[in-house]
């Protein structure tokens, strides 16, 4: 797919399905995450696959987390928020891994990292995949982040759903450039 067609045409899939990547395609989808903006070549991210019945324990690692707050959560409850971690066969997990560096403050980690999730996206676009990122209470959890390894230096960015796109796109809202970008001075 043409790069500038892709960019224009990406979609968030909310619905997504098996197949989930080949090697291949996840290959290249990694790849593409790796060529984020990145101040200072800190690379200051790092990735989890999580895919097959490691998607169950994940659910079960959220449960648990959310009943640290809501020890009265029902049955179904439980049910939908382990749910979630089915929503797609491939979940990667993107965190921002901070670096010291004397020019290069969180915030700008952060953004690469976001801006590696969005190369995630894109790529999995443009090799006609479906993907959804998600954030939500569990990505700032402290049980789920100590669940998933993270170190003090860690947070979790979002949760990139990928897979076959299930049902028909959303339709995108055809967005005029002029009411969001202006020239300095005005």
């Amino acid at each position: 797919m043409n790069a500038i067609k892709a960019l224009l045409g990406r979609n968030s899939a909310p619905g997504l399905e098996a197949p989930g990547p080949d090697a291949e395609q996840l290959d290249t989808i990694c790849r593409a995450a790796l060529r984020a903006a990145d101040h200072a070549r800190l690379r200051p991210w790092r990735f989890l696959l999580v895919r097959g019945e490691s998607r169950r324990k994940l659910g079960e690692l959220f449960v648990a987390a959310a009943l640290e707050s809501a020890p009265e959560m029902t049955a179904a409850e439980k049910d939908r928020l382990r749910g979630k971690t089915l929503r797609a066969p491939l979940i990667i997990v993107v965190i921002a891994s901070h670096r010291e560096h004397p020019r290069v403050p969180g915030i700008e980690q952060d953004l690469s990292a976001g801006a590696a999730a969005q190369n995630l996206l894109n790529a999995a676009h443009a090799l006609g995949l479906g993907a959804m990122w998600r954030t939500g209470s569990m990505a700032y959890h402290p049980r789920v982040k100590r669940g998933l390894g993270l170190g003090e230096a860690e947070k979790i960015i979002g949760f990139v759903y990928l897979g076959a796109v299930r049902g028909n796109p959303k339709t995108l809202r055809e967005e005029d450039p002029a009411d969001y970008f202006a020239e300095w001075p005005a």
